[in-house]
């Protein structure tokens, strides 16, 4: 099993203004630091963290997938990702930052209930906020009717 996180090294690096990108993107390129330390934990094979620049064809490291869109009549590729590799082969592809996030605290959970110590991430207010307001809920999402 792999994943592969994409980020944009820009926004990384707080060049685009945006600070609350900023700091998700640094929470989980955090994340998927810690992982990779402790890969073996959780039966991964490879953690790849890609830093894409503008001035860069931006190819994957390890897994050959690229999120695009259209922007301006034009394919553009994203430049934030998470790409999971299944033992069966499969992929998934995340590009919500909420999800792609939620997916990576969720695999430093499941290390820190394995390994002794205190491996957890300290992320950012924003970045806790997303991973609060996801909707992890095992009965899935609730409906008006389901409520009353």
């Amino acid at each position: 099993m792999q994943i592969e996180l994409r980020v944009c090294q820009h926004c990384l690096d707080g060049d685009h203004g945006n600070d609350r990108r900023t700091e998700v993107i640094n929470d989980m390129v955090a994340c998927a630091e810690r992982i990779k330390e402790y890969k073996e934990v959780i039966d991964l094979d490879a953690v790849h963290i890609r830093k894409v620049r503008e001035d860069e064809p931006g190819k994957p490291a390890s897994l050959p997938v690229v999120a695009a869109s259209i922007q301006d009549n034009q394919v553009a590729l994203n430049d934030l990702q998470l790409v999971t590799k299944g033992q069966d082969g499969n992929m998934l592809m995340y590009v919500d930052p909420q999800d792609i996030l939620t997916v990576l605290a969720g695999n430093v959970d499941e290390i820190s209930k394995a390994v002794p110590g205190d491996i957890t991430v300290d992320l950012s207010p924003t970045g806790a906020e997303m991973i609060s307001d996801a909707d992890l809920g095992a009965r899935g999402p609730q409906t008006s009717q389901e409520s009353q």
